[in-house]
């Protein structure tokens, strides 16, 4: 994710933990990496300026925006390939990388995205309710509005924006639906949940946690990222570097979970004396921005880097 604003059609964006991030995934200058979320590139284009002549690095990006952005590109040593993040073992296996020494992950949206009215992500901007990272595919936040029962829609809202009037917010949505009136711009969705949420977080707009439930939904994203994971790890060469930034709770509890099911002992409890079987990962750290990055960039507040290496201990399947 990056930070930015919105200024008419101009997108500026700035890159959160931009030197730790790259800084945490580098681990040998002539190796092959993956930006596994390049959005707008910040991470790519600092990873490139630190790599050697042999090295090598591939973007990946869901957004059809950022695989056009990547054109501007001309390193030869970059390509960029659209997809999810999920799907990197089998994308690079097509371009005959089996192999990594680091995986970036930037996880969450972007600032094009968020300021950008027409891709629907946000609650400042009147625009359609679309939500989807990739505009060729899927079902939009309406799409699965307009077809979802209550409970469906409050489970969504519930689990994935930790929202505790998810069920009313639910039950007004599908009132709405049901007296011909489904929703399908942004503006309508804040206004439904500012008049059903009766209780305020101080300095929250009350549709936040809605919107972020349901651009997960939409997105798949919490599903995106276990299954990322898993693939980072089988592609890592020993001492290869993984770096993942999460932007909320429910991302970095996962993040942090892997690292952990694989950075610890496990004994075998069938045979207590014998050896704990080898460690897959070694956790690296965990970093935050610092002050003066979060007043300069105020997005950048809830973000969280952690970073681990994988060890030579075989990852049995």
């Amino acid at each position: 994710m990056s930070a930015g604003m919105h200024d008419g059609a101009t997108f500026r964006h700035t890159t959160v933990l931009l030197d730790e991030a790259v800084d945490g995934v580098l681990a040998r200058p002539d190796g092959v990496y993956v930006d596994g979320t390049f959005g707008r590139g910040g991470h790519s284009r600092l990873l490139l300026s630190k790599l050697g002549p042999q090295g090598r690095l591939i973007g990946i990006d869901r957004d059809p925006e950022a695989i056009a952005a990547a054109a501007a590109i001309t390193d030869p040593r970059f390509s960029i390939v659209h997809a999810g993040f999920a799907d990197m073992a089998e994308e690079l296996a097509a371009i005959g990388v089996n192999q990594v020494d680091g995986v970036l992950l930037d996880l969450g949206v972007s600032s094009p995205q968020i300021d950008n009215p027409e891709r629907g992500f946000s609650f400042r901007f009147d625009g359609p309710l679309d939500m989807r990272m990739d505009t060729t595919r899927g079902e939009s936040a309406a799409d699965f509005l307009a077809r979802a029962d209550e409970r469906a829609i409050a489970q969504v809202i519930r689990d994935y924006g930790e929202e505790r009037f998810a069920g009313q917010i639910a039950k007004a949505l599908v009132a709405r639906r049901q007296a011909g009136a489904p929703l399908t711009r942004t503006d309508e969705l804040r206004e439904l949940v500012a008049r059903t949420v009766k209780t305020r977080e101080p300095g929250q707009d009350p549709a936040t946690r809605t919107f972020q439930a349901l651009r997960i939904h939409v997105n798949g994203e919490l599903e995106q990222l276990d299954q990322g994971l898993k693939a980072a790890l089988r592609l890592l060469a020993p001492g290869g570097r993984l770096s993942v930034i999460s932007f909320h709770s429910l991302e970095d509890r996962r993040v942090k979970q892997f690292i952990a099911e694989y950075s610890k002992h496990v004994f075998d409890r069938r045979a207590p004396f014998a050896e704990p079987a080898p460690l897959i990962l070694n956790a690296l750290g965990r970093i935050k921005p610092s002050d003066a990055e979060v007043a300069a960039n105020p997005r950048s507040r809830s973000a969280v880097l952690r970073i681990a290496e994988r060890t030579d201990a075989p990852l049995k399947d």
